[in-house]
């Protein structure tokens, strides 16, 4: 058989392979571009083994201005703050915010979940929203889960962090819960436990940025203390309430620390 005809026949029988099953069809080369392009796009679709799942009530969240049930507007302004703190903390390993305010009320804690979910519809992005406010945990109250270990224990009684954690039914957003409330939380966020239980937040998913709502920085130590471990920190304003002196003071206090901007709330423009 000549070699013209040896080859036509070989196609023949790899031909009838393919149609068959037996076979094995040869898929077009993907370059290492459109690899990236396809990852970057593809939502990220965690499966909670460990981590508790609790379905929010929408009327709550609706009552409490959550993001997930607000306007397109304000759904829209929060995309462009999230963007804002992205190109700023652009920097390889830089994926800890913490959001504070000079006095309480002025709106930290509703801006710390609603960015949190804001950076969940991220599909390449998870987001872990941690309760650091200590001495008085509200975030779970706002989203309507019930009361259970959290940071504060992780802390004091080394509970493993995953006995805290909770996912509100909503993709891509784990919230530690804050625990059980302690009076000397200074003490804790500055422990060496802290450090531990950071690195651990950090490393665990390389794709996660953390949020903390802390407590506010003129009643409080706290956020002078968790300063000195996040990569940056977002200052609260309300209009037409917090004064111009109380910000100049936070200010001061932060002298140093990685603030990255301020965040204007209830402003009727």
């Amino acid at each position: 058989m000549s070699k013209l005809r040896q080859a036509l026949e070989k196609a023949k029988q790899d031909r009838e392979k393919i149609e068959t099953g037996e076979g094995r069809s040869i898929e077009p080369a993907v370059s290492q571009a459109e690899q990236t392009t396809r990852a970057q796009y593809k939502p990220l679709k965690p499966v909670y083994s460990s981590t508790k799942v609790i379905e929010c009530d929408e009327d709550l969240l609706h009552r409490n201005r959550v993001i997930s049930v607000c306007t397109r507007d304000e759904a829209d302004r929060l995309k462009i703050l999230r963007t804002q703190i992205l190109n700023t903390m652009n920097e390889e390993g830089k994926n800890t915010l913490m959001i504070t305010s000079a006095n309480p009320g002025e709106g930290k804690t509703l801006t710390a979940i609603n960015l949190a979910i804001s950076f969940s519809h991220q599909f390449n992005k998870t987001v872990l929203l941690v309760d650091g406010d200590i001495k008085k945990p509200t975030i779970h109250k706002y989203m309507g889960l019930d009361d259970g270990p959290g940071f504060a224990d992780c802390l004091v009684d080394k509970k493993p962090m995953t006995d805290g954690l909770v996912n509100p039914g909503m993709d891509r957003i784990v919230i530690l819960r804050g625990g059980s409330p302690h009076t000397n939380s200074a003490e804790l966020l500055g422990s060496e436990k802290m450090k531990a239980l950071l690195k651990e937040m950090k490393e665990r998913y390389p794709e996660r940025f953390i949020i903390f709502d802390t407590s506010p920085v003129l009643t409080s130590a706290d956020p002078l203390v968790l300063a000195n471990l996040v990569d940056g920190i977002l200052l609260v304003v309300e209009a037409e309430k917090t004064r111009k002196e109380d910000v100049l003071k936070v200010l001061e206090l932060m002298k140093n620390k990685p603030i990255i901007g301020t965040i204007f709330n209830k402003s009727l423009d």
